[in-house]
């Protein structure tokens, strides 16, 4: 059921995990908004660190840069995971790990983001054929329905949906449920979205506060 990693390298895979959970705690978002003179992401808007409070109050520019950081430490972490343990496996719990800390970041008193673009680029680096699928169909969702909370929610379950019938791997059971808390993790940030949504107040797409 669980993988090699827990028992041939627990040190190393504690280590991969450790260390993906700081790179995910340093908040792009933050230091973004403090090279730009911006407000305190924690007292405006949606008051998460995440890109899509980043695009509401200092607009598409630094939007983007805090997006695409944020995937980038996804994409960091699990390469760290491979390395240390030397097992795809280690991968996924180390970019598990960086969303984690993205979501509730030791560094600025666990008040995160809510962890999308981590995700991303955890997906991508993991399952990468399902992930791109998910990426258009998501797109898709928020260019109609101009949400990107829903478009969020719908990307990280359809992930978890799609992994789960398409891999085949030793590991299965592991993958499933990693898949499965990965999109809990983001329906869990979501709950005021949701919220939001089923009272049909939800900001959408291009709304600045």
């Amino acid at each position: 059921m669980f993988p090699t990693v827990f028992s041939e390298k627990p040190w190393m895979t504690l280590l991969a995990c450790v260390i993906s959970y700081l790179i995910g705690s340093v908040s792009t978002g933050i230091l973004t908004s403090k090279a730009a003179n911006g407000p305190d992401l924690r007292t405006v808007g949606s008051k998460n660190t995440g890109a899509s409070n980043v695009q509401r109050t200092m607009g598409w520019k630094y939007g983007l840069i805090t997006f695409f950081g944020d995937i980038l430490k996804g994409v960091l972490s699990c390469w760290i995971g491979i390395l240390l343990t030397g097992d795809h496996m280690g991968a996924l719990l180390a970019g598990l790990f960086a969303v984690i800390g993205h979501n509730w970041p030791v560094f600025f008193s666990f008040k995160g983001g809510k962890g999308v673009a981590t995700s991303c680029g955890v997906m991508c680096f993991c399952f990468p054929l399902p992930a791109v699928i998910c990426y258009v169909l998501a797109a898709l969702l928020i260019a109609w329905k101009r949400y990107i909370s829903l478009g969020s929610m719908f990307l990280l379950v359809s992930y978890a949906v799609l992994v789960s019938v398409t891999y085949s791997g030793p590991w299965k059971v592991f993958v499933i449920l990693w898949s499965i808390v990965l999109a809990a993790l983001c329906i869990i940030r979501h709950h005021a979205n949701i919220g939001r949504l089923l009272k049909g107040n939800e900001n959408k797409l291009g709304k600045k506060i």
